[in-house]
């Protein structure tokens, strides 16, 4: 220390026991300038960095401090000698030296203070957190926003919206604050915005100002703000992370002077308008992206990225890092740009950031959204989805395959689509919870390595595409980097196998060109579709390929293909590239090079692989391979499911199975699986006898009290009469045969049964029918509640509930046969000889006639037979109906208890099912679309139980889009097996949409057409269904004539149609596929 300064600054000086010599820098004794001297302890305090020493006393005007060089090997401080500014200190003192006990206590943002957690290296730059300055009214720049209108407008005069007394107090408080910091001032704007409050979500009050009205008539700023996924890809060598956020950053803008009166709102004490950028303005985003990114422009993309307020800065060290952070914090203080240090991140190794935990092993969700995600309700409404859907896409780079596991919920926000009633289908409850799942498990995405080789996995199906970038890792094994996905539109599904391939290899390139364009090493393509093969050899390429041909040619990568279960259609996608023009030049749309060959079987790599960990036992049989329990699942579903064993049944299976692999417990692992194959359980019948007991119904006490209807229709019409309605007494087993000019309303039905019937025999308690409409009727269940008899219906397509009427029906059939074949217009003459001789013959049942058992007498054949009775007495008649009711009663008890002893030697006692249990429903009474009855499945489900009726009929719960009743007969559902070793079952087909209250179903494409009388049907292959629902549809039923016209260009000869026009892409049909 210079002598002169220790005694202006009246320092105490205390003698040293010896005289220490000066030299200068070659050696020689600098006279006359011994140090005698030294001060007493005195603290000094630099820029944050505080310490005691004590301080040698020299006569040295020209330098009146000096801090030696063993000072600063010590303290080693970052010195910025081109702008003589102190930037920062070494680590040592980072890790030895605390702050001053006095700087704790200060609070945030008060004059001088010092964020109490501010690192060491950036006290000196404080300011930059003071919330004073931040809160203050800032200067005019070249940054200030403009709002430009559109010409001929001016901004409208908004509602005044009222205000609760809370919400009143909160106005008065933000107005005083806005007023004193200079951001607001009084207006006489001619316009005017609505202010208003919305609650957070800790309670506190937000104010919002209603600018839809100005943003309507503004200039739209088109300044981009930066693509976040690019950007984090640059982040790939960083290893420490500083998270700045911009406190009030908007209001750090200022509005251009003159612009102020279009800010301007209106609240319950006055009328003001900003002077600073206020929230709520369609280009403020714009406005302070353009502001951050000049400020910080010279840094962007090296070490430092900024979307709007929030900024990140990465470094490779720490040492590095304090550079770089200085930097940023007196770039932003040069610009009067102030940071909120509670929300501020420094030093650290893992980063939450704009919804991404970020590290130097690579990137993930932040744990809060996963949160989110798994707390999330099942969407009830349309904007609910909406929410969840635009969440979901924010972080669909973490997922694979999102394009296509969203798709279920995506088709529900679409305009005319079911969505719009809202209403979650079970694909798409499937498909939320699958994605809910996946988030939670989603993967660490690597940071790209531009030195190591880049893989690319693609996949496309007739939904869109999807792919994978991964990269090798130090234990062999790729990692992902990256996923993609995206949904093919309706144009794109009409491509060809190949060209869908291609494009998701080309869509692939475009969102990766960043890492892929300009490699130093070859990358790798995969792909499972086999047939790209096909492509090496064409000789003639349509316009598109020949384009995505020049698109390719600058990426330097391999093609690498595998066989799978999705190699489908090889010789669709060969035909696609023959050639009618012969060329001695291959045209190839990808070069010879690009193919490395062709991979192992994914079933025998898998086994090969899993040998490692699980080898084979000393008894497996020679010449065969032994497969480990990881892959036995996979085995099952080669031997059964592919197209080479085409679902055999066990013994098939086995056999097949038993010719190359062996594990102990196959015979019982192959049963277990073909039992529970939901393919065959579909697609097959049973080999044994139908299922079910005979329950007959109870047996009535007296005639006409329990009774069944039903109605034979196409009858030859005879003056307008073309049905007969049959009324059946289950008791007497007598019968009524009325003809009606048709199928009789729920009213008419009810008006005959009362004169035909009702009339004659009184009120039943019973009334057993079919669920035809007329009985399904609230109007008839409504009439026979008047009566007092109760409704019984038939289970589902098992009419022999009311077998004795089905039974009628036939006698009457025949009789009508016998009598009237050769003159169908007599039918009516004979209905009533066919019931007088129905009822005058004797039932098996009751082993009396019908007439018998409802009169107690039998009438007589011939007229000499009348026995001579002038007046019967009444007694004796009543005595004679009861004789004969309890004779028939009985009988008809022995009857069906030898009915029931007959019907299980024909069939076997069906499966007693629980509440709960999944069944198949078997499809043998549906119907199905035309031309596909044969390829059909035979069963449709597995649909649970929903209640027992008896112990041979129970309740369904059935999707809404089946609409049939759900109640069935055992005989008509087969259990549903589940087990382990299946696969997870593939999603089922979307379900059928309605117009004019007809099922319309999606063409994919067409593949064929042929004549048929006067004009064309075509081969349909219908999207989202497999190749065994191809049918062959008339012209008239597709209503997009485009896929006609497309179809015939195809095959060289445009023009030829017949197609109606309609909505796009439909085919109109009375039934569902299968």
């Amino acid at each position: 220390m210079d002598l002169d300064l220790a005694k202006r600054l009246r320092i105490p000086l205390q003698p040293l026991e010896r005289v220490i010599p000066v030299t200068s820098v070659d050696g020689r004794p600098l006279q006359p300038y011994p140090v005698r001297d030294r001060t007493q302890s005195l603290r000094m305090i630099t820029q944050g960095h505080q310490e005691t020493l004590h301080f040698l006393v020299i006569s040295a005007p020209s330098s009146p401090l000096i801090l030696g060089f063993p000072w600063l090997r010590l303290h080693d401080p970052h010195i910025s000698w081109s702008q003589n500014r102190l930037l920062g200190w070494g680590t040592s003192c980072q890790t030895h030296l605390v702050p001053p006990p006095s700087s704790a206590g200060l609070p945030d943002g008060g004059p001088g203070s010092t964020p109490p957690h501010l690192p060491l290296p950036y006290r000196d730059l404080a300011a930059v957190f003071d919330k004073r300055r931040a809160t203050s009214l800032p200067p005019h720049r070249p940054y200030d926003m403009e709002i430009k209108l559109l010409p001929g407008t001016s901004p409208p005069r908004g509602r005044l919206f009222s205000l609760a007394p809370p919400e009143t107090k909160a106005m008065e408080e933000y107005i005083a604050q806005a007023l004193q910091q200079g951001f607001i001032r009084p207006s006489s704007s001619p316009g005017a915005a609505g202010f208003f409050f919305v609650k957070k979500k800790e309670g506190d009050l937000r104010p919002c100002i209603d600018y839809r009205g100005l943003n309507k008539i503004t200039v739209k700023d088109r300044h981009p703000l930066p693509l976040l996924t690019t950007a984090l890809d640059a982040i790939s060598q960083a290893r420490i992370f500083t998270k700045l956020d911009l406190r009030s950053a908007y209001n750090l803008v200022r509005i251009k002077a003159g612009d102020e009166w279009k800010t301007a709102f209106i609240t319950p004490t006055g009328h003001w308008e900003y002077l600073v950028m206020p929230f709520g303005l369609c280009n403020s985003p714009a406005v302070f992206q353009r502001l951050i990114n000049d400020v910080l422009r010279d840094m962007l993309g090296r070490w430092v990225f900024a979307y709007l307020d929030d900024i990140l800065i990465y470094s490779k060290s720490e040492a590095e890092h304090i550079h770089h952070v200085r930097a940023v914090l007196t770039r932003l203080l040069d610009h009067n740009l102030y940071c909120k240090p509670e929300k501020c991140s420094f030093h650290q190794q893992s980063i939450s950031f704009l919804g991404y935990m970020i590290s130097d092993e690579g990137i993930t969700m932040d744990p809060q959204k996963i949160q989110a995600v798994k707390d999330w309700p099942l969407p009830t409404s349309l904007k609910q989805l909406q929410s969840f859907l635009g969440f979901c896409n924010f972080y669909r780079r973490f997922i694979k395959n999102y394009s296509t596991l969203v798709a279920p919920l995506t088709s529900l926000t679409r305009p005319g689509s079911p969505g719009q009633l809202f209403r979650l289908t079970p694909d798409a409850i499937r498909a939320f919870r699958h994605l809910v799942t996946r988030f939670t498990s989603a993967p660490i995405l690597r940071h790209p390595d531009p030195a190591v080789p880049f893989v690319v996995e693609v996949d496309a199906s007739d939904v869109g595409a999807g792919a994978i970038l991964s990269q090798g890792g130090p234990d062999d094994r790729l990692h992902p980097c990256a996923y993609f996905s995206r949904k093919f539109s309706t144009t794109q599904q009409k491509y060809g196998v190949g060209d869908r391939e291609l494009l998701a290899i080309k869509w692939a390139l475009e969102e990766w060109r960043q890492w892929l364009l300009g490699t130093t090493r070859p990358f790798t393509i995969w792909t499972d579709h086999q047939n790209l093969t096909h492509i090496k050899s064409a000789k003639q390429l349509n316009p598109r390929q020949a384009r995505w041909a020049l698109f390719f040619e600058p990426y330097d990568f391999h093609l690498a293909y595998r066989p799978g279960a999705k190699n489908q259609k090889a010789d669709a996608l060969s035909r696609q590239f023959t050639h009618s023009t012969p060329s001695s030049e291959p045209a190839p749309i990808l070069p010879e090079h690009r193919f490395l060959g062709q991979l192992r079987w994914p079933l025998e790599e898998a086994i090969q692989n899993a040998l490692r960990d699980d080898p084979a036992p000393p008894e497996t049989p020679a010449g065969r391979l032994y497969v480990p329990t990881a892959c036995r699942s996979e085995a099952l579903s080669w031997a059964h499911s592919s197209r080479l064993s085409g679902h055999a049944g066990f013994s098939r299976t086995l056999k097949f199975l038993q010719r190359a692999l062996w594990w102990p417990g196959m015979a019982r692992d192959v049963k277990e699986y073909t039992s529970a194959c939901d393919v065959c359980a579909r697609s097959k019948n049973p080999n044994q006898a139908s299922a079910g007991a005979l329950r007959p119904l109870p047996v009535p006490s007296r005639p006409w009290s329990h009774v069944g209807l039903d109605f034979v229709t196409g009858l030859p019409p005879v003056n307008n009469l073309n049905t007969v309605m049959t009324v059946t007494d289950r008791f007497s087993k007598s019968v009524h045969f009325i003809a009606l000019p048709g199928l009789p309303s729920a009213q008419r039905t009810a008006e005959l049964f009362l004169e035909n019937v009702v009339r004659l025999h009184g009120f039943p308690v019973d009334v057993v029918s079919d669920r035809g409409p007329q009985f399904t009727a609230r109007f008839w269940k409504a009439f026979c509640r008047l009566m007092g008899a109760s409704v019984s219906l038939s289970s589902g397509y098992h009419p022999q509930t009311n077998g004795q009427t089905e039974r009628a029906n036939q006698q009457l059939g025949r009789y009508l046969r016998c009598f009237v074949s050769a003159q169908p217009s007599q039918w009516p003459k004979y209905l009533l000889w066919a019931e007088l001789s129905h009822n005058l013959h004797t039932s098996s049942a009751t082993r009396l006639s019908p007439f018998e058992v409802c009169y107690g007498f039998q009438p007589p054949v011939f007229a000499h037979q009348e026995p001579e009775v002038a007046v019967p007495a009444a007694e004796a008649m009543v005595r004679r109906c009861k004789s004969a009711w309890i004779k028939a009663r009985a009988s008809i008890t022995r009857a069906n208890t030898s009915y029931a002893h007959q019907h299980l030697r024909r069939h076997r006692p069906g499966p007693s099912y629980a509440p709960g249990d999944k069944v198949w429903v078997s499809t043998a009474d549906l119907r199905v679309r035309a031309g596909a009855k044969k390829l059909a499945p035979r069963f449709l489900g597995p649909y649970p139980i929903q209640r027992v009726i008896n112990p041979v009929t129970y309740r369904l719960r059935l999707p809404a889009t089946l609409r049939i009743h759900p109640t069935f007969h055992t005989s008509r559902l087969k259990p549903y097996v589940e087990s382990s070793l299946l696969p997870p079952p593939a999603p089922a087909p979307p379900p059928a949409r309605f117009l004019d209250g007809e099922p319309i179903y999606t063409v994919r494409r067409i593949l064929d057409a042929r004549r048929r009388g006067r004009g064309w049907q075509y081969l349909v292959d219908w999207k989202d269904y497999g190749p065994e629902e191809r049918s062959w549809e008339p012209a008239r039923s597709i209503l997009d004539p485009s896929l006609i016209s497309d179809f015939w260009v195809r095959r060289g000869r445009a023009g030829t149609s017949g197609a109606v026009p309609g909505p796009g892409g439909t085919v109109r049909t009375q039934v569902s596929p299968g």
